[in-house]
């Protein structure tokens, strides 16, 4: 499976996080990934920074990240 593009959000005005299905070593992720604009040819690329979440944790993870906004917003 090549990558599928789910959606991105902007981080600050030189990077986005591009969220994305892939694949690796017969293991379906998502994968949340920084990217940075290139500033030679304007396209975004990908860093080393990011995570690749199974389909067994995404439930956690978004569990985790409910729990961190409402921290936030009390």
């Amino acid at each position: 499976m090549a990558n599928k593009f789910i959606g991105e959000i902007e981080k600050n005005s030189k990077e986005k996080i591009i969220a994305s299905i892939s694949e690796f070593k017969g293991n379906t992720f998502v994968d949340l990934r920084v990217h940075f604009e290139d500033e030679r040819s304007g396209e975004y690329k990908p860093t080393k920074k990011g995570i690749a979440v199974s389909a067994k944790n995404i439930d956690g993870v978004i569990d985790l990240l409910t729990r961190g906004k409402e921290e936030i917003n009390s």
